[in-house]
């Protein structure tokens, strides 16, 4: 059959060199192991964490179609960044009979394999996030100043030229009714067909839902105080998104920085009846603890599988199983429901002998710290690279400043230094990039204590078993005929 090889590079500053390095390692390392590749599926500054990636569907789709069985990559995080996706697309890889190949991370299919594969993936989230951490100090700077930092703006506001919000006095109506009617004792459907009536529509011309009137009403904005990074999109098992609430020092909030379309005593009380409602309808849920909520997924249609207790036979038992949410709400999946003790058992079980043991806990922090010394020094070589084509794009730099200091000057000449001058922060920020991530080694210990919290499981309370298995558990695939555990492990 065929081997196949893929390559990405995810950012704009990074050089087309990147592409052609990776492929040059993936071809020697196919000399030396007798491999012959077929095609090379290659993405160009798309985001590893996102599918906006069309070579890489492709790459998908034919594998398939048969079209080939072997995978090589220079890298895992030229797979994917995000752990959710790696775990999603390995698992269709392995339907398909392909096996995936790292050049730079020679990993086998033991144990202790698969969860060092966690770790190194852990630690190219950590090294992403940490420059993503970089990039949101500036967007922090624009937020002190009460300005407008990207997307749409919220309804009942525009962006003036200097960047702060302006009121849209139509738009603002719309948004004082919601409140209003709220407080009077409306329900939300009361008030989405009040505003279809009288021909309001979302910021984005779409009809008024649930969602939106509840976004509305949780809104600080709309009382005048500014607000920035209070929440951030996190991916659900289903490939879906959603809003999580980040801690409050985190949260930027400057009181009287938006102009006010509600009173803040207006605010206050529609806050006091979401929570009342909130807490109202809680009575009415089940209080049992499921601990694979949200990541336990349907082998036999993809969708998550929900916690269900039910009663049933003759002696109306108690049955608390997982059910596909396709066959549940839509009755379009024919799997069949999975006890809860049995599966969670099973999960616990894997974790007790294949992570949380003494020698498994060793064997992995040994060699994800040998993995990362080792490639510190690549990073320098990296450096030192960048570092010499630095010096001879200032070279060029500083002959044209000369030139013109000279009297020479043409058009031209300020174009090409508009080129090295773009050529040159690029390859700055390529160097920075490169030098954070040869500084942030994660020690041993470090590895250890957090494998080690998982330690005498079962002995823990329920909450504790939840959140320990929430933690290290990224996604539980299973159907009757087989159990497929992905694991991830954060720094």
């Amino acid at each position: 059959m065929a081997t196949v090889a893929y390559a990405r590079y995810s950012s704009d500053n990074q050089r087309q060199e990147s592409i052609e390095a990776q492929i040059r390692a993936i071809q020697e390392y196919c000399s030396r192991h007798g491999f012959s590749i077929s095609k090379i599926y290659i993405d160009e500054a798309k985001s590893a964490t996102t599918d906006d990636r069309p070579q890489f569907l492709q790459m998908i789709k034919d594998a398939e179609h048969g079209m080939f069985d072997t995978l090589i990559v220079h890298k895992l995080d030229r797979f994917a960044r995000n752990r959710y996706d790696s775990a999603f697309y390995k698992r269709k890889l392995k339907l398909s009979g392909v096996k995936l190949i790292s050049v730079t991370e020679q990993l086998d299919d033991s144990p202790e394999s698969i969860i060092l594969e966690s770790v190194l993936e852990g630690m190219a989230e950590y090294y992403s996030k940490n420059l993503a951490r970089e990039v949101m100090k500036g967007m922090r700077e624009t937020a002190m100043q009460c300005k407008h930092t990207g997307g749409i703006p919220p309804l009942g506001y525009d962006v003036a030229e200097d960047k702060t919000y302006k009121l849209n006095e139509k738009e603002a109506i719309a948004v004082k009714k919601i409140f209003e009617d709220y407080i009077s004792g409306k329900s939300y459907q009361q008030i989405i067909n009040e505003l279809h009536e009288l021909g309001y529509r979302t910021k984005t011309d779409k009809l008024f839902k649930k969602n939106a009137i509840h976004s509305i009403l949780k809104n600080e904005k709309y009382a005048g105080t500014y607000i920035f990074n209070k929440t951030k999109r996190v991916k659900n098992i289903n490939g879906g998104q959603r809003n999580i609430i980040k801690d409050d020092e985190d949260i930027i909030r400057i009181e009287n920085g938006m102009p006010a379309i509600i009173t803040k005593e207006q605010f206050e009380k529609v806050q006091e009846k979401l929570k009342i409602n909130y807490k109202y309808s809680q009575t009415f849920k089940t209080k049992e603890v499921y601990l694979l909520t949200g990541i336990l997924v349907c082998g036999n249609c993809g969708s998550p599988m929900h916690g269900r207790k039910r009663k049933g036979g003759r002696n109306k038992s108690v049955y608390k199983t997982y059910i596909c949410t396709q066959r549940k709400n839509e009755k379009k999946c024919d799997a069949k429901e999975v006890n809860k003790s049995y599966i969670e058992n099973k999960v616990i079980e894997y974790l007790e002998t294949e992570v949380f043991t003494d020698e498994k806990i060793e064997t992995i922090a040994r060699k994800a710290y040998e993995y990362q010394t080792k490639h510190t020094g690549e990073s320098e070589r990296i450096i030192k690279s960048l570092e010499k084509e630095l010096g001879v794009i200032q070279k060029q730099i500083d002959n044209i400043i000369s030139a013109i200091a000279a009297g020479m000057f043409h058009q031209s000449m300020k174009e090409k230094m508009d080129e090295l001058e773009n050529k040159k922060a690029g390859l700055e920020f390529a160097i920075e990039e490169e030098k954070r991530k040869s500084s942030l080694i994660i020690d041993m210990e470090t590895i250890r204590q957090h494998l080690s919290i998982g330690k005498e499981l079962r002995l823990k309370s329920l909450e504790e078993q939840k959140e320990i298995i929430q933690s290290y558990v990224e996604s539980v695939i299973y159907d009757e005929d087989f159990m497929d555990i992905s694991l991830k492990i954060n720094f």
